[in-house]
């Protein structure tokens, strides 16, 4: 079992008596003097909050940061909030939304959000809905209040996936892609109507194919998708060590699949993509994250660039090496303002072993340069296992799954 699955395996409704056994274990002294660092919101995953978050926050046009809890809220099963900046410098939470376990509108909210130019909210839910298999909502603004509304329950149909895990995108026209053992497409009702479902590629994890898709997609200007598997492939034995895969729209309709990269192709290469999302360069480049691998066997960053004949080349910018200096990097990476990149790892760092954040800088050898901005203490957070963001200023945005004052998770800020 991978390091990242290993501990995405605590009860989805946190249980406290194991939370705390956790977070006691990881409690460090100490500040950090890497970056400046700030909690926005540490949960209790008690009355009423939550806590578990294995998904990235997002920004409104107002400033507003929104995100999901796993477990807490009134049932334990998972919360939707929302952070408010003040004047003093501090934020106010809102919980928008409580799941209970069975809810036909979802429970177990993983995947993060994004928004559509009407502030919509869209998410997805890994359990629950009409059929127990999880469902993609949409949280529309209203005065004083926000209404959910399923768009898909999963289960509908045979072969449509189920289980989402990670968070959705968009494209210009407002269909919505995800993954949930399968690829799918979500098409708005063109009136009245229910949104469609459209399954573009079922993994088998048989004859090379990738299996087990908890990394969300990314889209191109072409409006090919792009995305990770943790399994499958024909690097390693079975069950295989995933795979980098594109989904191209064919004329006709259909999805082809291609694989543009099978983990590990030579030695020293990654192993077991994570749960975070690839980044694309304006050239056209890739970037990710695998948990293990590497010339130290502590996962990697990497980088897939097309070739002329339709390949992909891969290079590894850094092999972690595990301590101070982090292991299990499954979140991704997200581009800086002046190319660089920025990540996390689920473990290594401190003395907890709560795990860090990192930049890595492009210098002109073609070589990159690593640097840890801040390792947690576990007082301060733990495990962090989501793609950071990045605003207008530079300033990184990310998760906790556990630890924080409250013990169930926070929400900080980083500037670099």
């Amino acid at each position: 079992m991978m390091f990242s699955r290993l501990f995405r395996s605590l009860p989805s409704g946190l249980d406290r008596f194991a939370m705390t056994l956790v977070v006691t274990s990881l409690l460090a002294a100490g500040a950090q003097a890497e970056s400046k660092y700030k909690v926005l919101h540490a949960f209790t995953g008690r009355d009423g909050d939550g806590g578990g978050l294995w998904s990235s926050v997002a920004f409104d046009n107002g400033g507003n940061l929104f995100g999901a809890t796993s477990g807490g809220g009134n049932s334990g099963y998972g919360t939707v909030f929302r952070l408010t900046p003040l004047q003093n410098g501090k934020w106010s939470e809102t919980i928008l939304r409580s799941f209970a376990d069975g809810d036909p509108r979802g429970d177990e909210p993983n995947g993060g959000f994004i928004f559509d130019a009407a502030g919509n909210l869209y998410g997805t839910a890994t359990l629950g809905g009409a059929h127990g298999r999880g469902t993609v909502f949409e949280l529309a603004p209203g005065v004083g209040k926000w209404t959910l509304r399923v768009l898909y329950s999963f289960g509908t149909k045979t072969g449509d996936g189920g289980g989402p895990y990670a968070g959705l995108a968009m494209d210009a026209a407002g269909n919505l892609y995800g993954t949930g053992g399968a690829a799918f497409e979500l098409s708005p009702p063109t009136g009245p109507g229910k949104w469609t479902e459209t399954v573009l590629h079922r993994f088998t994890g048989r004859n090379g194919d990738g299996a087990g898709p908890f990394a969300g997609v990314i889209l191109d200007t072409a409006g090919n998708l792009y995305g990770t598997t943790e399994e499958g492939g024909k690097g390693c034995a079975p069950p295989g060590c995933g795979i980098v895969y594109e989904l191209q729209p064919m004329p006709d309709g259909s999805w082809k699949e291609q694989i543009l990269h099978d983990f590990p192709a030579f030695t020293g290469d990654g192993e077991f993509p994570g749960v975070g999302a690839l980044t694309m360069d304006g050239a056209g480049n890739i970037y990710g994250t695998t948990d293990i691998g590497g010339a130290r066997g502590y996962g990697t960053v990497f980088e897939l660039t097309p070739e002329g004949n339709g390949g992909w080349r891969e290079a590894i910018l850094h092999s972690f090496d595990g301590g101070r200096n982090g292991f299990g990097a499954s979140s991704g990476v997200v581009f800086g303002p002046s190319g660089e990149l920025y990540g996390t790892t689920i473990g290594g760092g401190g003395a907890c072993e709560c795990g860090l954040v990192y930049k890595l800088s492009p210098t002109q050898g073609g070589q990159w340069k690593y640097r840890v901005l801040h390792r947690f203490t576990g007082y301060d957070g733990a495990q962090p296992d989501a793609n950071l963001i990045i605003d207008r200023s530079g300033n990184l945005y990310g998760t906790t799954a556990t630890g924080g004052a409250g013990g169930a998770g926070v929400v900080f800020e980083i500037t670099p």
